[in-house]
């Protein structure tokens, strides 16, 4: 009698706890679902807003890590520094831009000429040649490939579209990435107050790791365009191929997409000396193999030493991805996000939820 009238006031606590532990485990799972959901509504539905968010993060985080520099070797205060690394990087595009305008302009109009004839032409040999002719068969016409070509203009917008909204795009990266850069820490702040108290201070060691992971990598990748650009313009002089500056400025842009941005801007080259001769073609396929070879050897395990090491297939698989959702700004801005993904993977997953964090004095990479 004794151990059943004491044992009810054991138990009968214990069921309340329980079915409050079970109704908090659910509504955190309900409450991670609809997250969820809605996090992926944003991203369907506003893609194109986001993308252009993060063009101008990464705009911030280069201008961030530029006035950091200048703050540390000249002891200059930050905000100081970071006005003048505006200016000064103001200074050599207008200054550039003014100097080389009236080239770069003649230029891209021969070069909007020139590619559909170099076309035109190539077809011309492929038709004195039966079996390339039925190889070729399926390709799209001369002026399909020029519809693309066009299309790819106002398809390549993050917001906006066509030429005006591609300026607007740039001017909204200009500024909105000034003002990220000036007070980083009023955006970040106001982020990690989301964040429960108890997980702050691992947040904000996350979203560090992405500010030094994705500021190395931009560093890296703003010295190789530099590079890459300036030496096909040279290289492509030198072999006498036509436009060869204009042709410079497009690889050097489109080095910010490694893999496919090379290939991308090697066809109009390669397209161009073969209208001269076919031995000019070869020569111009050599040289952006030789500078191709350049970043995969030198520059890209040098940007990686400082980054992060992403598996050539993963870039190329979050290319296409992106691509195929967003367009060809998704394309340009696979690479980073992938880098801010791998981060969020080692971080969040690996050391957080798995257990596997590095020993002491080992690197991370």
């Amino acid at each position: 009698m004794n151990n059943n009238n004491t044992h009810p006031p054991e138990v009968a606590p214990e069921a309340p706890q329980a079915q409050r532990r079970l109704a908090r485990r659910v509504t955190l799972v309900n409450g991670i679902a609809v997250l969820f959901v809605l996090g992926l509504a944003a991203v369907v539905l506003a893609a194109d807003a986001l993308l252009l968010v993060f063009a101008c993060i990464l705009f911030a985080i280069l201008l961030y890590k530029l006035s950091e520099i200048m703050h540390r070797r000249f002891g200059i205060k930050r905000k100081l520094a970071l006005g003048i690394v505006v200016l000064v990087l103001g200074a050599i595009i207008g200054l550039g831009g003014w100097a080389m305008a009236p080239q770069i302009s003649e230029q891209s109009t021969q070069l909007a000429k020139e590619i559909p004839a170099a076309i035109e032409r190539l077809q011309g040999e492929v038709e004195q040649h039966p079996l390339i002719k039925r190889l070729v068969a399926d390709l799209p016409s001369t002026e399909e490939i020029t519809r693309q070509m066009g299309a790819m203009v106002p398809n390549a917008g993050l917001f906006f579209t066509g030429l005006l909204g591609a300026l607007g795009n740039v001017v909204i990266i200009i500024f909105v990435g000034i003002y990220f850069a000036a007070t980083p820490g009023v955006y970040t702040g106001g982020f990690i107050r989301l964040i429960p108290q108890s997980k702050r201070g691992r947040a904000r060691e996350v979203i560090d790791e992405m500010s030094d992971t994705l500021s190395s990598w931009l560093l890296g990748k703003a010295l190789s365009m530099l590079i890459v650009g300036t030496t096909t313009a040279i290289g492509l002089s030198l072999l006498g191929v036509p436009l060869a500056l204009i042709l410079g400025i497009i690889a050097g842009l489109l080095d910010f997409i490694p893999y496919l941005g090379p290939i991308m801007a090697g066809i109009p080259a390669v397209l161009l000396a073969l209208s001269i001769s076919p031995d000019m073609a070869l020569y111009a396929l050599l040289l952006f193999a030789a500078i191709n070879m350049l970043e995969g050897y030198v520059l890209q395990p040098m940007i990686e030493a400082k980054a992060i090491d992403l598996p050539p297939a993963l870039v190329i698989v979050m290319q296409l991805v992106f691509g195929t959702l967003f367009g060809f700004a998704g394309v340009a801005l696979a690479t980073p996000l992938a880098a801010v993904l791998s981060v969020l993977v080692k971080m969040l997953y690996i050391e957080d939820v798995l257990g596997d964090r590095p020993a002491k004095g080992v690197g991370s990479n």
